[in-house]
């Protein structure tokens, strides 16, 4: 198999006019992650590869911890401390990450703490805070309560603020800024209330708003033939909650949003049900829906599919094609051509009986058999998905896509039988569940290799390969572990308090390789020993 040249950006003519001096140049948006880790997933396509290779097979028995650094935080419920779910940011050898409330500056040679942010929320919730984005000289971050903060890098001293959700109404507010062009890019999180959900772009100089996209159509819009009544579309879901990724020669954003409401009892929004539970393609400069595709018709299994959409060029049948690849929480791989949407794969990765196949769009077909029921329907997947918001990786050395999944059966009821549902309108029960970790080939969507883990519990770290010819991510039982990515041989293994909790990130600073990784409330940095 020949792989095209690994996802390249070939113009910076859309770069926004900075002044010089800056700490992020923003043409390290556009490229391979290296000396700098510049977004959410390192760079704008979402593939977490990368090009360093000094840590590689035949030096991994001398990788060690370089510094660890403790942000002794308590949790926001209040019992143990707060994980490291943010992935950090690199930029000129300082690291920026965050637990819900709190945003640090690290020196990343050594962990030492440069400056440390800390918001006072009032009632946000949840645990998990991706971490930061970053323009030139500021840092943009959201506070679990609906507000979207502006921090000077620099200093971390707060520059503006501005509420860009209602935590009365339930949304939570968890995603890592993305910055595209002059955008700053953030959604909204939110279901144990019946609300929409939508996409905000938001002005770096003063946080005002320049367009929101709403994932749930209005009356008389394209997409409201999908819902049977505009009471039904104000139920909502659809949440934006994972960063998406961007292609800057076609100009387009690429999201996925989440499961529509109710979100068990689907008798009282009958229809597919769209933008929920889809992929789609946006202009970031305008907010407007170029193309879409659904994951999830009609869900009624709480099955977001907000799973980072992976871009990449390479072979399609001979071909070179623009591609884009999601592991979905529903237990489908899709492959897209990005360019239009159109279908390539679809195929399950993990069971996916609740579905009968796929139609002439490659887009699943529910199986109404499986619905929640008040006795019950038997499920072939876990309650909670085949995958969550844990970060894949795209190998373009390999052609595979790596996913922790979860096996499993469950059963899924259905509480609320009233004609006009509201809430939940059901759950979803476990009866068993496997870990394993996952590697799919992109052009078929079958599985090359798989790991299974000894804990039943989901491996919720995400992944980072590199040119080293290494794949890094976490199992369920704390240990980091260091995988050949061509044949899932483990190479090396190191045992953390906890289990790793974010994607692991790497970063080059005076000719030496750092491998970072957030477990429980620290962050540990790894090296070769000199």
């Amino acid at each position: 198999m020949r792989l095209l040249k690994p996802f390249l950006f070939a113009t910076l003519a859309f770069l926004p006019c900075l002044t010089t001096g800056q700490l992020l140049n923003p043409a390290k948006l556009l490229q391979s992650p290296t000396d700098t880790w510049a977004t959410y997933n390192g760079d704008y396509s979402g593939r977490r590869f990368s090009e360093l290779s000094q840590i590689n097979q035949s030096n991994l028995d001398r990788l060690a911890i370089a510094w660890i650094y403790n942000t002794n935080v308590t949790s926001l419920r209040g019992i143990g401390r707060a994980e490291v779910k943010s992935t950090p940011l690199e930029v000129n050898g300082i690291l920026y990450f965050t637990v819900p409330d709190n945003v640090w500056a690290v020196d990343a040679r050594t962990g030492e703490e440069l400056w440390h942010y800390h918001w006072v929320d009032h009632g946000g919730h949840l645990e998990g805070n991706r971490g930061v984005g970053m323009y030139g000289n500021w840092l943009f971050f959201m506070a679990p309560d609906g507000w979207f903060i502006s921090l000077d890098a620099k200093t971390g001293k707060e520059r503006w603020k501005v509420q860009v959700a209602d935590v009365k109404l339930q949304y939570f507010t968890t995603m890592a800024p993305m910055i595209v062009k002059n955008h700053v890019i953030v959604g909204v999180g939110g279901d144990a209330m019946d609300v929409p959900g939508y996409l905000e772009a938001r002005d770096p100089e003063t946080g005002a708003l320049q367009w929101r996209w709403n994932t749930e159509p209005r009356k008389g819009e394209p997409g409201a033939e999908t819902w049977p009544d505009e009471g039904a579309m104000a139920h909502g879901g659809g949440m934006t909650w994972i960063p998406g990724t961007y292609d800057p020669e076609l100009n387009l954003l690429y999201w996925g949003t989440g499961n529509p409401n109710p979100v068990y009892a689907g008798q009282g929004r009958k229809g597919s049900n769209l933008w929920t539970c889809s992929i789609v393609a946006l202009n970031p400069d305008t907010g407007k829906l170029v193309w879409y595709f659904q994951a999830s018709p009609h869900d009624t299994h709480d099955w977001d599919d907000v799973e980072t959409p992976v871009l990449f060029d390479a072979e399609w049948q001979g071909q070179p094609r623009k591609l884009l690849a999601q592991a979905a929480r529903n237990g489908y791989f899709f492959v897209l051509d990005r360019t239009n949407g159109k279908s390539l794969v679809s195929v399950p990765y993990v069971g996916a009986n609740w579905s009968e196949g796929v139609d002439k769009l490659g887009q699943p077909v529910p199986n109404v058999k499986k619905e929640p029921k008040t006795d019950g329907a038997l499920l072939n997947i876990p309650g909670g998905g085949g995958t969550n918001w844990f970060p894949p990786s795209f190998n373009p050395e390999t052609g595979l896509f790596y996913v922790n999944a979860l096996k499993g059966y469950s059963l899924a009821y259905l509480t609320d039988t009233d004609e006009k549902p509201e809430g939940y309108g059901g759950n979803g029960q476990n009866l068993y569940t496997q870990a394993v970790l996952e590697a799919l080939d992109y052009r078929t969507g079958k599985v090359r290799w798989s790991h299974e883990f000894p804990s039943r519990g989901a491996a919720g770290s995400g992944f980072l390969s590199t040119a080293g010819k290494v794949l890094f991510s976490g199992d369920p039982a704390g240990n980091l572990i260091a995988w050949d990515p061509a044949t899932g041989k483990i190479l090396w293994h190191f045992h953390l308090p906890a289990p790793v909790s974010n994607g692991p990130m790497t970063f080059e600073l005076d000719g030496r390789q750092y491998l970072v990784v957030g477990a429980g409330d620290s962050l540990y940095a790894f090296a070769l020993l000199k």
